[in-house]
């Protein structure tokens, strides 16, 4: 699939729920979230691997937690990009509204690449 490009020849910033065809977030244990990004193709994967704004310190901030929290792990024969990070709250204490974490991928949707 072609992507729009700006007269300089690069690729014009599209959001990241245009390019993903999947964009999940699970509980990995009652402390630790997953975030599971996958993709159609092999050039939509690397733009996405290759983009500053799916660094691990990017996420920590878009989460507001500590860089060194956030671990990134690309899986190129799978056009995927997965993190771990703490959650906020334990699962199932008090205040916590996501029980499975299942909700926590959204503002992913809109980190532009």
């Amino acid at each position: 699939m072609a992507r729009p490009m700006i007269p300089s020849g690069i690729p014009t910033p599209t959001p990241l729920r245009t390019l993903a065809q999947v964009v999940r977030s699970k509980n990995a244990g009652p402390t630790v979230l997953t975030l599971d990004i996958f993709f159609n193709d092999a050039p939509s994967y690397e733009r996405a691997a290759a983009s500053a704004a799916l660094r691990a310190d990017a996420v920590a901030a878009l989460y507001g937690v500590a860089p060194q929290a956030v671990q990134r792990f690309l899986l190129p024969q799978l056009h995927a990009i997965k993190f771990s990070l703490p959650r906020a709250l334990c699962a199932g204490t008090p205040g916590d509204g996501d029980l499975y974490g299942a909700q926590q991928h959204a503002p992913l949707l809109e980190v532009m690449l």
